[in-house]
């Protein structure tokens, strides 16, 4: 069932799909360095962010954690139920897209500091182009973003070095590929070393600017 105010009035050029498993639950590699308070605090506080980069464009947050689709609903988003995997997440946020007319879908992960527009990412439209964000890593990919039609039977291929399945995936398909090497959209938080090197330069991003270990 999607949870959502109202759909969007006009066909939009873009939507944004925030996969989005639990704040309090999520990045479980982070556990040793975080508590849970701390980790449900940070990872409110970069989901915000990546949602207000959408701009007006509709977002769709795919959870079943109570508090993210609470949160979700009090910022007048839209929520959908988790199907149990990102993958299929990120198909089920291009389904509701479908239905509302947006010709291509972003699939962003919910733990980008940096991020502040999808622009570099939607001005395909909806050529059968499929654009690629790598991580800073080179091996995951925080953001991409296909044509709404692709999307919501793509072959999504998240986890250890999606970026190079992704790119053979697409091209698979019969999609031309452009990759699109944006640091504000390279950076997602995912071990700790990420979440030491972003608290040294946004400190106050956990209360009390509490300092991350590492080992």
């Amino acid at each position: 069932m999607v949870s959502a105010p109202r759909p969007p009035s006009s066909r939009p050029p873009f939507g944004v799909v925030v996969p989005v498993r639990a704040f309090g639950r999520g990045s479980t590699r982070l556990a040793p360095h975080l508590d849970p308070d701390a980790r449900a605090h940070l990872a409110r506080r970069l989901a915000e962010r990546v949602v207000a980069a959408a701009g007006p464009a509709p977002v769709v947050v795919v959870s079943d954690d109570p508090e993210v689709v609470a949160w979700a609903g009090d910022r007048g988003l839209t929520s959908t139920p988790d199907p149990g995997s990102l993958d299929a997440a990120a198909r089920t946020g291009a389904g509701v897209l479908a239905r509302w007319g947006c010709v291509r879908t972003v699939v962003a992960h919910a733990d980008l500091p940096d991020v502040t527009t999808f622009v570099t990412v939607t001005r395909d439209a909806g050529s059968p182009v499929a654009v690629l964000v790598p991580c800073h890593r080179a091996d995951g990919t925080p953001v991409l973003s296909l044509p709404t039609a692709v999307a919501v039977d793509f072959a999504f291929a998240y986890g250890p070095d999606s970026f190079r399945r992704h790119t053979a995936v697409a091209r698979a398909a019969g999609l031309a590929v452009r990759v699109v090497r944006d640091p504000r959209l390279a950076f997602d938080v995912d071990t700790p070393d990420d979440v030491a090197a972003l608290l040294h330069r946004e400190p106050d991003l956990l209360p009390g600017g509490a300092p991350a270990a590492t080992s």
